[in-house]
């Protein structure tokens, strides 16, 4: 269970930098099949610790929404893939909806389902509106993993809270230069009993989504960051 938690972590920081990329991706977000992004992440000591690169590999329109497909590949500090993965993602005039089952990694699901453990993800969408303000709250979301194992259930839950607008600054990483807005959250995750309480920073920009992420324990003391440093449309 303990690698559960582990790809569940990661897979949530993941989510949260798509969901503020792609929410409102009319404005955020270049919906074009073939744009490739790359994050290199870094640990508290300021040492690469790994690689997410994502690509759209398909768009259809639809009715008025927008279903997008996108690739996920995350490889570790010495180059070697952790896990891949395809996720599905319908933008509307009002925001975005997320398969966050497809989040999951298949050959993960697949294994677990061998093992006769049955899983159920449900989430509530993060919103992020079409005109951000400095001063501005946005609502809260919510990611939860439910496992039953026969004998034993077990839930995993990261609440994300006290989502606001900061400030504007400017940010640059090694794909350029961006005008961002600064978001800030809390994010709480429970399993087993135990409750863990992180504090997000995320640096936004138009036209291109997420340009940056730092995340920090309780305390203050900064914990992992990524910046986006590869972008190709």
């Amino acid at each position: 269970m303990k690698k559960t938690f582990l790809v569940f972590t990661i897979l949530v920081s993941i989510g949260c930098q798509l969901i503020y990329a792609q929410n409102n991706c009319s404005t955020y977000y270049p919906l074009e099949e073939g744009t490739a992004f790359q994050y290199t992440s870094y640990n508290k000591k300021d040492k690469a610790d790994g690689v997410t690169d994502y690509k759209i590999t398909k768009v259809v329109n639809s009715n008025g929404e927008t279903t997008a497909t996108m690739e996920l590949k995350l490889t570790d500090k010495k180059g070697k893939e952790i896990y891949s993965s395809n996720y599905n993602f319908t933008c509307t005039g009002t925001g975005i909806k997320i398969d966050y089952k497809s989040l999951f990694p298949s050959q993960m699901m697949k294994q677990y389902e061998d093992m006769g453990l049955e899983m159920d993800i449900t989430g509530t969408d993060i919103e992020l509106p079409n005109n951000l303000s400095v001063g501005q709250e946005l609502a809260d979301a919510n990611v939860t993993i439910s496992m039953n194992m026969g004998a034993m259930k077990m839930n995993i839950k990261v609440d994300m809270t006290n989502r606001k607008v900061e400030k504007k600054e400017k940010v640059t990483t090694p794909a350029g230069t961006f005008d961002c807005f600064l978001i800030t959250e809390t994010n709480t995750s429970k399993t087993m009993g135990a409750t863990h309480e992180m504090q997000s920073k995320l640096w936004l920009t138009e036209g291109v989504g997420m340009v940056k992420q730092e995340l920090y324990k309780k305390n203050g003391g900064l914990m992992s960051k990524s910046i986006l440093t590869k972008l190709s449309r």
